[in-house]
């Protein structure tokens, strides 16, 4: 759900400067750049794409590297150029070459080095990698083996898929139940449980929910049903708020009265706040997210340092980046240091997208609370539709149950959520809980954390020794000009 997809631009749209075209894989399509405004891509540079819309401009090198992430992450990436093929508007063509600049085993080992080298004898240390794209490739590159012993990585609830509390789903079925509306969705929504089943049940027995790559796909459905009522199921971080506020924004200016949003967009930084305030959890420092930073930028976590004392790297989503982000992370700690880094600055600008916050900020406002899964109501974390495009609020046009329903007994994605559990400690991981039979969201999104572990094979807690061996036996020398090289191919 926050993942971005590189794409490079072909053309620029003659009539409309806010959309381009752009090649992602070989499929063509348009794309709408306007949140990009401040300093427009011209064809042949590349951006990265979220939900049809380009959130940051970026090198052929990060390029190649996000596209080899994507594609290993497998189910999530397939499904996104599925949806970009289904609304190609030309042809195939040859496919990008990658590169493996972010991925050199040596390298790795020389930074292995020397995070064991900062590790203080006797002390245990614990990161969270708030992003559930960190999890992926922390555990499809095996990265806790080159870690000491002594370093343990958690993951947060950066998947938006996984804290949706099932009242809420439930509250999507009742809307699109209703015979005057069609709801629209991202793919990774469909299959996401409430408690009479899923989008994709409520689809089998009759409901009319479509499946949408961009909020955008969205207003052509309203555009082509001028009798029915188009409501889109908006959810994600940061990272996606933006696509929705640009496309309620192009419906206001189309004067389309038949579109509106059940928003459940969320916000990162209560989240994390809610996670220091937990009695539950002790941590030592942050992975900092990529992509939700693209638009947010990196003051917004200055109070964990200032307030809670902990260092915040964000980081790349290559193994490299999470190795050099966990270096980062204690060389500040062994220095007694604790601030705010920036290991992805060649993606995440430090203030953020000043355009797509200003669209957040005109198309919707603060809810008083909002319930998250496995961390329950915390205040000022989600986003409503502000009073002003009122006319586009869903859950102001209609009826809303509203009802809060318990998780399953069974499920403990919420303790996995929070960081307390690993999933293989969930007593139905890997059994009654799998992908083909999920229990709870975080096997259903294919960035959750138990969607990572069950399908890297991270059954129980296992780590390679020969990793950690070999780390030890890099030389100093070696270890500094390589680590060295890492942090100048991160810049």
């Amino acid at each position: 759900m926050c993942l971005g997809i590189p794409g490079e631009v072909v053309e620029l749209h003659p009539e409309q400067p806010d959309l381009a075209k752009v090649n992602v894989s070989g499929v063509r399509r348009l794309i709408n750049i306007g949140l990009l405004s401040d300093d427009p891509p011209r064809p042949g540079e590349w951006v990265l794409i979220h939900v049809g819309f380009a959130l940051s401009k970026i090198d052929q090198a990060e390029a190649a590297a996000a596209m080899e992430f994507l594609e290993g992450i497998g189910q999530a990436y397939e499904d996104e150029i599925a949806a970009l093929r289904e609304s190609l508007i030309e042809l195939p063509e040859g496919t990008m070459r990658f590169v493996d600049e972010f991925r050199d085993a040596d390298k790795a080992h020389a930074l292995a080095a020397r995070i064991a080298a900062l590790c203080e004898p006797g002390r245990r240390y614990k990161f969270m990698e708030v992003c559930g794209g960190h999890t992926h490739t922390i555990y499809k590159h095996g990265l806790e083996d080159y870690l000491p012993e002594s370093i343990t990585l958690v993951h947060g609830p950066g998947c938006p898929v996984c804290v949706i509390p099932m009242g809420r789903v439930d509250d999507a079925i009742a809307l699109a139940s209703r015979p005057e509306v069609i709801m629209t969705s991202f793919g990774d929504m469909m299959r996401v449980p409430g408690s009479h089943g899923s989008f994709f049940d409520a689809k089998a027995n009759g409901t009319d929910i479509r499946m949408v790559y961009s909020p955008l796909d969205s207003l052509k459905i309203a555009r082509q049903n001028p009798d029915r009522r188009v409501v889109f199921m908006a959810i994600g971080f940061e990272t996606t708020a933006p696509s929705t506020a640009m496309t309620m924004r192009r419906a206001a200016a189309e004067g389309l009265g038949n579109f509106s949003v059940f928003c459940n967009h969320v916000t990162i930084i209560p989240a994390i706040k809610a996670i220091l305030d937990s009695p539950d959890l002790r941590l030592d420092g942050f992975i900092g997210p990529g992509h939700v930073s693209t638009v947010i930028g990196c003051r917004p976590y200055e109070f964990i340092a200032r307030d809670y004392g902990k260092p915040v790297v964000v980081a790349g989503f290559e193994p490299l980046d999470i190795l050099q982000s966990i270096y980062m992370l204690m060389l500040q700690l062994s220095a007694g240091r604790s601030e705010i880094e920036n290991q992805y600055s060649r993606v995440v600008p430090w203030d953020g997208n000043v355009v797509a916050l200003r669209a957040i900020g005109e198309t919707m406002e603060l809810r008083p609370y909002f319930e998250w899964r496995g961390l329950g109501f915390i205040s000022h974390s989600a986003l409503k539709v502000h009073p002003s495009y009122e006319s586009m609020d869903a859950e102001l046009l209609f009826e809303v149950p509203g009802v809060r329903v318990a998780d399953p007994k069974a499920c403990q994605c919420g303790e996995v959520l929070k960081g307390v559990l690993k999933p293989w400690e969930c007593k139905v991981f890997g059994t009654a809980c799998t992908p083909e039979t999920p229990i709870g969201t975080c096997m259903v999104s294919p960035e959750g954390a138990c969607a990572a572990y069950y399908n890297y094979g991270r059954m129980h807690r296992t780590r390679v020794p020969e990793a950690t061996v070999r780390a030890a036996t890099v030389s100093e020398a070696d270890a500094v000009s390589e680590a060295d090289a890492v942090s100048e191919a991160a810049r």
